[in-house]
């Protein structure tokens, strides 16, 4: 009996936590968003293209980024959404995540010369 107000501490705690709000991307299949964040924390879902896969919508992403940078653009982290998961672009790479908030994983990583691949994708040099 002594474990039962810590077991009703748990299942309070889980019950909060459950109702945290969270943002999730459409769920279209084939459709590439680029996400605008505006004020007051909403999100503009502009259709960018459809795409096959992930890394395609990546990929279209990163082409107008890039194309956004040669015309004066500052912006060098964007926001994409595909088949019900966030992209995000950065220097890094790209992490893929299924809510605004949730942890991010990586999708795709930025090679020597600044282009994307699969993690593992590319050799690796020997260690010296």
């Amino acid at each position: 009996m002594r474990s039962f107000p810590l077991i009703t501490a748990v299942l309070g705690a889980a019950v909060l936590a459950g109702c945290s709000e969270r943002t999730e991307p459409p769920g279209d299949v084939g459709i590439c968003y680029h996400v605008v964040p505006l004020k007051g924390g909403k999100l503009k879902y502009n259709k960018l293209v459809n795409t096959p896969n992930l890394e395609t919508c990546a990929a279209n992403l990163e082409a107008m980024r890039l194309r956004f940078l040669r015309m004066g653009g500052t912006q060098q982290n964007i926001y994409g959404a595909y088949q019900a998961n966030f992209l995000f672009l950065e220097k890094e790479g790209v992490m893929t995540s299924t809510s605004l908030e949730g942890p991010r994983y990586t999708a795709l990583v930025r090679t020597g010369d600044g282009r994307l691949a699969i993690p593992g994708a590319m050799p690796q040099a020997p260690a010296q």
